[in-house]
């Protein structure tokens, strides 16, 4: 008797645990869709409330990994920006990423990643490779980062992630307009030392709490893979671009 008393007392004190974490993690989301919505009508803040509540979002819960980067736009590379991936592994040689300006709660929604395995890259049609960039540089030069993940387990990350290359579209040109103004833009990804301007370097490291000098130290050892040459357009002084075009409705 005594025995099933303390058991019986343990599973309540772990449900009580269980039902005060999940309020807590309740209140947690209540609080942060208020802070977003300062400003929106009730009715408004009351819908987003609960549905952050009582609504599945598996996408979301399925993104796995937060990387900070920064991209250049393809036609424009002295036009660089801060990006905040946010993946899924959804297949072996295939992540896809939504993009933000930065890791906040109240952070923009500024475009998209795809990004695969080299032997996929191969695999592409030719007029497809030019929309792609290479992912070696950005891992070796530390650029690239995984905030928070230790450095063991970020090393293996990357081991894998510096052999693949990365499709961005940004659809919104936060560093020029405060809307999202326009046709997504095609971005890409640094090759070599002296492209990244410093001060946005610098800027993101303190803002994120990352070193980009350390994290470069600590990649030394990875192999730079062979990069197709296909791939990084923009350095022949060509590259793609959207354009709004005005075409026959069918």
């Amino acid at each position: 008797m005594a025995a099933r008393t303390r058991l019986m007392t343990a599973a309540l004190g772990f449900a009580a645990g269980i039902g005060t974490a999940l309020a807590a993690a309740g209140a947690r989301q209540a609080a942060a869709v208020l802070t977003v919505g300062r400003g929106h009508p009730p009715q408004h803040r009351l819908l987003d409330v609960a549905s952050r509540l009582v609504q599945r979002k598996l996408p979301l819960e399925a993104m796995s990994t937060y990387l900070n980067g920064l991209h250049m736009y393809a036609d424009e590379t002295g036009r660089q920006v801060e990006a905040a991936h946010f993946c899924i592994h959804l297949e072996h040689d295939l992540h896809q990423c939504v993009i933000f300006d930065r890791n906040a709660r109240d952070a923009r929604l500024i475009g998209i990643e795809y990004i695969i395995s080299a032997e996929r890259f191969a695999a592409l049609p030719e007029e497809e490779k030019a929309l792609w960039h290479s992912h070696h540089y950005e891992v070796k030069s530390g650029i690239l980062t995984a905030p928070g993940v230790p450095a063991i387990a970020e090393h293996a990350y990357f081991s894998d992630l510096i052999s693949t290359y990365g499709k961005t579209f940004h659809t919104w040109q936060y560093d020029r307009d405060d809307f999202p103004y326009g046709p997504p833009q095609l971005m890409m990804g640094f090759t070599a030392d002296g492209q990244a301007r410093p001060d946005l370097v610098a800027a993101r490291d303190e803002r994120v709490g990352v070193s980009t000098a350390a994290n470069r130290e600590r990649r030394r050892d990875l192999p730079t893979p062979r990069v197709a040459p296909e791939a990084n357009a923009w350095e022949t002084g060509r590259t793609a671009q959207t354009r709004l075009v005005q075409v026959d409705v069918t």
